[in-house]
């Protein structure tokens, strides 16, 4: 079977990785893929947002199943495009993808189902909404309606903080498109989930649940990042929260697409804050997460590939989704600077070693040049260590780590502090 994963990053390469361990040993193609996604795949020098060079490919290649990483191309309409050319893929239509792509359609959609989320208001003009915030309490938050990698959204300590977002997002256009309208919505203290959920449109079969780190520096200090680790199962993801959160969150919302006519097929992505016990959305994703997907997926025992197929193919009722009763932390490397500017084209050292077997190094931002592996990104690797507890995963994980090194390599040295202070 010939498979297509779309993307380039430490998502990608935890999916190529766990697609080719598949008994039914699939041909697994990448685009364009990494440095270390082609030592598992054929790596095809096409961008993740050209649908029309993808299909091309699909077709030519004979491609039977297409996976799509990222949340750009889903947002562009890749699953549209691939089903009017009779191509199997996996993930979301652009009509069900708005779940991510626009946040003030989520937020309506969460209204329509009685989904728990933080209170907001959206404007679609700068001076309606200085004039909303000038009588909101603080800290607030603004977010940028649409994608904006990652970069869309600000916790305002202060009302100037605040205004100046605003002004940046509507006026100054800093996200582009993406934030010409707002969010301005309510603060939630407490602690931070993320339970992700294989869907047929109908189904709902959740993922085990995953905490990361987004703040660049040791306690939770510095910028928000893209992700500097995880660690899975996170302990706040009780039994009982992950049935609440399935029957009170994923089921429903899933539901409503239905209703829309917009049904969600592919990975449902909950990030959640949970206030005194009781969960909240922050927000949907259409797509696995990065990097908790480096966690959750060494842990799956079923075979990917199979869930897949059942999802596209709206059977996923009868697949019994298992997970191996490890743990798994991951530990992001980063390029100097990250993530504000940042240089590439380092050499990376102590990939060619042999690791522990619990071990496992998911490349993120990396590049070959002659015959070394360089930095090509401001996440550039993600080493990931499992074990019978958390403390022996982040174990692995930092042993591991340990070998590898770039000239302004930084990393965080406490990923998964949070649980295991509380044990």
């Amino acid at each position: 079977m010939k498979v297509l994963v779309v993307g380039n990053g430490g998502r990608e390469h935890a999916l190529v990785w766990k697609l080719v361990q598949s008994p039914r040993r699939p041909q697994v193609f990448c685009a364009p893929g990494n440095a270390g996604i082609e030592t598992l795949a054929a790596c095809v020098p096409v961008n993740a947002n050209d649908l029309a060079a993808l299909k091309t490919f699909a077709q030519r290649e004979g491609i039977e199943l297409t996976v799509v990483g990222p949340e750009a191309p889903l947002a562009l309409g890749i699953v549209d495009e691939f089903r009017r050319a009779k191509l199997k893929i996996f993930g979301p239509t652009k009509q069900a993808a708005r779940l991510e792509a626009s946040k003030i359609f989520s937020k309506a959609i969460m209204a329509q189902a009685h989904i728990r989320t933080a209170r907001s208001q959206a404007f679609d003009k700068p001076a309606d909404a200085l004039a909303y915030l000038e009588n909101h309490e603080l800290p607030v938050v603004i977010k940028a309606d649409g994608l904006a990698q990652g970069k869309g959204v600000l916790i305002a300590l202060t009302r100037e903080e605040a205004r100046r977002a605003i002004v940046d997002s509507m006026e100054h256009a800093i996200f582009g498109e993406a934030g010409k309208q707002v969010l301005i919505e309510e603060f939630l203290e407490g602690e931070e989930l993320t339970i992700m959920a294989f869907t047929d449109g109908r189904s709902v079969a959740p993922m085990l649940p995953a905490q990361d780190h987004k703040r660049v520096g040791d306690a939770d200090t510095g910028l928000n990042t893209g992700g500097m680790g995880a660690y899975c199962p996170a302990p706040l993801g009780t039994p009982a929260l992950r049935a609440q959160v399935t029957k009170e969150i994923l089921q429903p919302i899933v539901d409503a697409m239905s209703r829309l006519g917009s049904p969600f097929q592919g990975v449902l992505y909950a990030g959640l804050m949970v206030v005194g016990g009781v969960p909240y959305v922050l927000e949907f994703n259409a797509r696995l997460g990065d990097p908790e997907t480096q966690v959750v997926l060494p842990l799956l025992k079923t075979d990917l590939l199979d869930v897949m197929e059942a999802v596209v193919e709206h059977r996923l009722d009868q697949l019994r989704v298992e997970w191996h009763d490890e743990h798994a932390v991951c530990v992001v490397m980063t390029s100097a600077g990250y993530p504000g500017p940042y240089q590439s084209g380092m050499r990376i050292t102590g990939l060619d070693a042999p690791f522990e077997d619990a071990a496992v190094v998911f490349h993120a931002g990396t590049a070959k040049r002659n015959n070394d592996i360089v930095t090509a990104g401001g996440r550039v690797l993600g080493v990931t260590g499992r074990g019978g507890t958390l403390a022996e995963a982040q174990a692995v994980a930092y042993r591991t780590a340990e070998r590898i090194a770039f000239t302004g390599c930084h990393y965080r040295r406490d990923i998964a502090h949070r649980a295991l202070v509380t044990r």
